[in-house]
């Protein structure tokens, strides 16, 4: 069986400071931590259009191009 000793105990007084003071260093960062204000993060969306209400033709089209490429490349094959 193997001993098992806490990490702890082995540690010298200075690495024990160093290890409470990098904790706090983490602590504060993660507090400090920004967050998004959702107001300049969405900038990227200015100057762009809204989907309109014929979205749905330009869908049955590509579908119906896509459609016509496979007929025409298995009318090749044959």
């Amino acid at each position: 069986m193997a001993l098992f000793v806490r990490q702890d105990e082995n540690r010298s007084e200075l690495q024990q400071r160093l290890a409470t003071e990098l904790q706090e260093r983490a602590r504060k960062k993660a507090k400090e931590a920004e967050q998004p204000d959702g107001v300049t993060d969405s900038a990227f969306i200015k100057g762009t259009k809204e989907t309109t209400s014929l979205a749905w033709v330009w869908a049955i089209v590509a579908v119906l191009a896509f459609g016509v490429v496979i007929f025409l490349m298995i009318k090749a094959g044959n």
